[in-house]
Parts: structure tokens; sequence; C-alpha cells
């Protein structure tokens, strides 16, 4: 009977063996970009875009609870303001976005922080070229890691799609909202 039991005890403890050998060989970080060029001088594109609230105005993600409390603390495009959410839909949850950095008219760098349904930390930019006097470039990024052995789920979730199609979103609300 003890036999049986140290068997079965084993074969229990195999499949989490397994992820966890697995997990030691996934990657844990991600990086997921997209672009789009607008009809309006990079001055005026990275004017609208480096105030945070203006970006609930076009984030695909502050519009998945038009009801999702929002509070903002600090000056607003500038290093250190923050913008927070509170949702009860688990698709918005909770969490923050701070400025944490601005290059004049080039790039603003992020850090944002989510509370809930998971907590994490992750970083994300927005860079802005001129294409030429009328015409700009914009390009919307975000990053992070997950740590081992969460980062197992890397070999079922494909984050480029996942995030890829929200910023793609974005991207085109933003387009849509400054070239009317």
């Amino acid at each position: 009977m003890k036999k049986i039991f140290k068997i079965a005890g084993l074969l229990l403890l195999m499949p989490i063996v397994i992820v966890l050998i697995a997990a030691a060989f996934v990657k844990k970080d991600y990086s997921v970009e997209r672009a789009i060029t607008l009809n309006r001088p990079k001055q005026v594109v990275f004017d609208y875009a480096k105030f945070l609230k203006n970006q609930n105005k076009y984030s695909v993600w502050a519009k998945i609870d038009p009801t999702m409390k929002t509070e903002f603390h600090g000056t607003d495009g500038t290093v250190g303001f923050v913008s927070a959410w509170d949702s009860p839909n688990k698709e918005a949850g909770s969490g923050e976005q701070e400025i944490t950095g601005i290059d004049e008219a080039n790039r603003i760098d992020y850090e944002i922080r989510f509370f809930e349904p998971m907590k994490s930390t992750d970083k994300a930019f927005m860079s802005f070229e001129s294409v030429n006097d009328s015409v700009s470039k914009v390009k919307w990024g975000i990053y992070g890691k997950l740590k081992y052995p969460m980062n197992i789920s890397f070999l079922f979730m494909d984050m480029d799609a996942m995030l890829g199609k929200d910023l793609e979103g974005g991207l085109n609300n933003l387009k849509a909202l400054l070239e009317k």
C-alpha cells in the first residue's frame, strides 16, 4: 500500500516538476510596439499626447468601462503626473500610470502599475518623429516581464497579439481625433 501512495505521489508531482523545468527555459520579458503616421506636425501630436488626461480619449483600455473611477495627481503633461483608475470590470481592473520621463517633442516614458486583477509593473512609451513638416510618426510601446515560474504562461499567451491590437486601436483613435 505504501508503494502505491509513493507512486501516486510521484505521478502527481511529475507534471509540476516538468512545468517548473520548462519555465526555466521560457523567456521572461515581452515587448510590444505599434506605429502609425498622422497628417499632423510632430509638435502638435506631442503636445496633445503628453497629457495623460487626453489618453482617456483615445486609449482602448480607458474605454473598457466608461463608468470607471479615475483620479489624477500632479500636473498633467509633466514628469511625476499620475493617472489612476479603478473599475469593478475585471478587464479594466485597477492601477495607475505615471509619467516617468519626457524628452520634449520626441518621447514620453511611463510606468504602469496594475493592482487588480493581477499585480504587475510594466513600462510604456510613446515616441514621435517627423516624416515631413505636416506628417508625423507615433510609436506606442509597452514592455515588461513575468517572474519565474509565472513566465510559463508565455507558452500559452501571445502578448504581441493581445496588446498589439489594443495599441493599434488606440493609435487609430488618436489619428481620428487629431486629423478631424
